[in-house]
């Protein structure tokens, strides 16, 4: 596992040009650990003077999820049963 390594020695690697931007490449030990692989998105920030890479939460957005709704795997309304306290159908 990576997060034990880098406790005893920091990961060194080159920045380079990309197009006008820069890039930064990872090796694929930390990929694999943090679970990110090419078109991952990731979030960048400074804290403190250091630049933080992190994984980008999912985002989900309603016109994409409901574009993989199909006439297969749409279901029928879901009964939960009679009313429960002071609840009104």
């Amino acid at each position: 596992m990576y997060t034990q390594w880098k406790i005893r020695r920091p990961l060194r690697t080159k920045i380079v040009k990309w197009g006008s931007n820069l890039g930064l490449r990872i090796p694929k030990a930390l990929a694999e650990e943090v679970k990110v692989r090419e078109g991952s998105m990731v979030e960048i920030s400074l804290a403190r003077g250091q630049l933080l890479v992190r994984p980008a939460p999912a985002r989900f957005e309603l016109e994409d999820l409901l574009e993989e709704v199909s006439q297969e795997n749409l279901h029928t309304e879901v009964g939960s049963g009679v009313p429960q306290g002071s609840e009104g159908w």
